[in-house]
């Protein structure tokens, strides 16, 4: 997934090229952005936001994201219904 720290707004933007784009409103100091990129993506998942782990990229914009007890499938799913873009198809949540 790419992320855009800084935004006018948190949002999922959605899948655009095979890759999920997610802005939030946290610029990236002290772990905000990240914070803010867990707490959006629970959100809109409809998990705990313990549930949530960033696997790869915490300090840089392309990060790798795992949420306990959902397949990547069901999480692009969730995603694709609160808006966040094309309906899953194969493509990569990264």
């Amino acid at each position: 997934m790419k992320v855009q720290p800084g935004a006018a707004r948190d949002e999922v933007v959605g899948l655009v090229g095979g890759v999920l784009r997610v802005r939030v409103a946290a610029i990236p100091v002290k772990d905000r952005a990240n914070a803010a990129l867990v707490a959006l993506l629970a959100r809109v998942v409809g998990v705990n936001r313990n549930s949530i782990a960033i696997l790869r990229g915490a300090a840089g914009r392309t990060k790798v994201v795992a949420v306990e007890g959902l397949g990547e499938a069901e999480v692009l799913e969730r995603l694709a219904r609160h808006g966040g873009g094309e309906a899953p198809g194969g493509s990569s949540a990264r």
